[in-house]
């Protein structure tokens, strides 16, 4: 299992339209100055665009902020695919998924740059305006373990949608608020805390 994060150097290439070249340029100045210092200007002419395309396609600033943050969420969901395929047993796979996701948001630069000095910018997008990223996490967990059903590992309960919400909920504190008297630092402290107190949510 890896943990290394999906940043503008090593990103899969989703598409080449205008709009993925503004996120791009977005994400690389975020990285480089923070949001506070970028502007819209700064962002076009990264992206080799004008600034009224940056407005036209995506938004405003704070519009550019979320879907920058959007489209980071959905590539750490887009290996939940991967990790249903390479698992043989649901501890394994609540482990996996539990790991990824944690260390992928521990090891973002944005994420971290972002948290730790300008949380008045992302907390907003991760709470009270968060509800369609959590809805997309919470559907992508849900399909990983559709997919653990159909491979055998897990009996088809009524309320898995449910099940998933609760373990997505419990990640979601995780991200928020990393600190506290649980502590775990590796990997394997990860995977040991999914086991113990995921699965029994997922299977109980």
């Amino acid at each position: 299992m890896t943990s290394t994060a999906a940043t503008s150097t090593n990103r899969p290439e989703i598409d080449d339209s205008v709009e993925a070249r503004i996120l791009d340029a977005a994400l690389i100045q975020f990285e480089k100055v923070g949001v506070k210092k970028t502007t819209i200007e700064d962002i076009a002419r990264q992206a080799d665009v004008d600034r009224v395309t940056v407005y036209r396609r995506i938004g405003s600033r704070d519009d550019v902020v979320r879907a920058v943050m959007t489209r980071e969420v959905e590539l750490v969901l887009a290996e939940l695919d991967a990790i249903s395929a390479r698992n043989n047993d649901v501890h394994a796979l609540v482990a996996d998924i539990f790991v990824t996701v944690i260390t992928r948001w521990r090891t973002h630069p944005l994420a971290n740059r972002m948290l730790s000095l300008e949380p008045e910018r992302v907390l907003p997008q991760l709470t009270t305006d968060g509800g369609p990223v959590f809805t997309m996490s919470v559907a992508a967990t849900v399909a990983a373990l559709r997919s653990a059903v159909r491979n055998g590992l897990l009996p088809d309960f009524a309320d898995l949608d449910t099940r998933a919400e609760i373990v997505c909920r419990i990640v979601h504190s995780f991200i928020l608020q990393p600190h506290g008297t649980v502590t775990l630092e590796s990997e394997d402290a990860l995977a040991a805390f999914a086991r113990t107190y995921l699965v029994p949510i997922i299977t109980g």
